[in-house]
């Protein structure tokens, strides 16, 4: 994406992290736990890939389009398993928008695609569904008081909520942040 190398960087390190905590959660005794993972997995270091910094690595059209391609097909999937559950939903929207963001940037690689024209009205949409999605997630990490007879859970690390949850919410302020440098 376009902008300044060190928040670049910063986007690579969240979004990697987050890519190999995820990973680590598809070891889950939990089937849909390992089947979220996998997809939360995929964006992660998908999006740790298309924020390199333009002045390190500045990509060739075809990887653009290669990005692109990878993430159609993985909507096309999202869309599947999103039949099952509304998580998946926001799969989808993750996964649109990651395709749409490399079609952008295979159409205009090197520059802003977009400079004096405005937002586009699909950036403006993407722009506020993942600011709502955002909030949300934030608003859900905050403590709330479990009741006396709750006693203690025994969860495993890669099994936690809030661990997952933050990971959602890390990847959702980084494609904000992606999109507003598009």
């Amino acid at each position: 994406m376009h902008g300044p190398a060190s928040p670049g960087w910063l986007l690579v390190v969240l979004c990697a992290a987050t890519g190999a905590y995820c990973l680590l959660r598809m070891r889950s005794p939990v089937e849909e736990q390992r089947r979220t993972a996998g997809g939360e997995a995929l964006m992660g270091f998908g999006m740790a890939a298309m924020a390199l910094p333009a002045a390190v690595a500045t990509a060739p059209r075809w990887a653009w389009l290669a990005y692109a391609a990878l993430f159609a097909g993985t909507a096309v999937r999202a869309l599947w398993t999103a039949r099952v559950g509304s998580h998946h939903l926001h799969h989808l929207m993750g996964a649109l928008a990651m395709a749409y963001m490399a079609a952008t940037m295979a159409a205009s690689p090197g520059h802003h695609g977009h400079a004096g024209t405005g937002i586009p009205l699909v950036t403006g949409v993407l722009l506020l569904y993942f600011t709502g999605y955002v909030l949300r997630s934030g608003a859900r990490l905050l403590p709330v008081s479990a009741p006396a007879s709750a006693g203690p859970r025994t969860l495993a690390w890669a099994d936690r909520p809030e661990l997952s949850q933050a990971c959602r919410l890390s990847m959702g302020i980084a494609m904000l942040a992606m999109l507003v440098t598009l």
